[in-house]
Parts: C-alpha cells; sequence; structure tokens
C-alpha cells in the first residue's frame, strides 16, 4: 500500500470534498455532530479510498474488509465518504436527518448497502467488530482455496 506524492494530495482533496460535505449535510439537517466528522475525515478517506478491499457495486462481497463505526453519531463522514466511493448518490447527503431519509443520525444496518453494523451505544462496535474478526478467521479455515485476509477496522471514539 504504497503512497506515492500525486496519491496523497489525491486524498487530501477527496477528504477536504468529505469534510465540506459534512459541514453542509449538518447545517442542512439543523441538527447533529460536527467536530467527530471533521476530525476524522482524513481516517476515512484513507480507509475508502486507499486501505479498505471493497466494491461499491458489489456491497455485500465476501471477501470485503469490514468496517465498524462504534462511535455512530459521527456518521456524516461515514455517508461522505461512503457517497464519494460510489455507494449510493452525493445528492442523497442533503437528506441527513430528514423524515424517511436513509441518512439517520445513527447508521442503520438496512437502510444503505455497504454498511456492516447498527451503531448507537458506545462501545458496542468493539464487540462486533471482535465477532466480525473471529467469523472471518473460522470462513477462512473452511474454504478449500486461499483467498485474502479479510481485514476488520473498528472506528471508536474517546467515549468508547
Amino acid at each position: 500500500m504504497h503512497l506515492t506524492g500525486e496519491k496523497i494530495k489525491e486524498l487530501e482533496k477527496m477528504a477536504n470534498i468529505i469534510r465540506q460535505d459534512c459541514i453542509e449535510m449538518v447545517v442542512g439537517a439543523g441538527s447533529g455532530h460536527i467536530g467527530g466528522p471533521l476530525g476524522m475525515a482524513d481516517i476515512f478517506t484513507a480507509l475508502y479510498f486507499h486501505v479498505l478491499r471493497h466494491d461499491p457495486k458489489k456491497p455485500d462481497w465476501p471477501e470485503r474488509d469490514r468496517l465498524v463505526l462504534s462511535n455512530g453519531h459521527i456518521c456524516p463522514v461515514l455517508y461522505a465518504a461512503m457517497a464519494r466511493a460510489g455507494y449510493f448518490p452525493v445528492e442523497e447527503l442533503k437528506t441527513l436527518r430528514k423524515f424517511g431519509t436513509r441518512l439517520q443520525g445513527h447508521p442503520h444496518r438496512t437502510a444503505l448497502p455497504g454498511l456492516e453494523t447498527t451503531s448507537g451505544p458506545l462501545g458496542s462496535g468493539l464487540s462486533q467488530a471482535v465477532g466480525m474478526a473471529i467469523a472471518a478467521k473460522m470462513d477462512a479455515k473452511k474454504r478449500t482455496v486461499s483467498g485474502p485476509r479479510i481485514n476488520v477496522y473498528c472506528l471508536m471514539s474517546d467515549g468508547l
């Protein structure tokens, strides 16, 4: 996963676009958390645009890496990164926290393709991520053909 100077500039530009998306989403919604999403924009950009093995066209691809957001209240950054990566239309970001939207104040697993978990209670994502990692390891032992290792990433706040 070598990073060239050009790739770093590309990631920095995307992180700033994601930050702008987050600000527009929260202002448009008239509520929500903004500090966490702005602070995590670089991390989500690196994950979705350089690190994660994923495919927005096949969000349930069995060999994808898993990303668990334990502190769901920072979901604007998750939604913005997912939209920019191609999981759903960027225009949908304007619906954050609106009645009937898929983009609620905490992610709901069945609402969007590519969401691994529903989050809300701080800290619950860690146990979910551990379970996913154990399941991936068990599944790898069952395969007759060795495939890529599935990585599980868990993002948490200082509150857990």
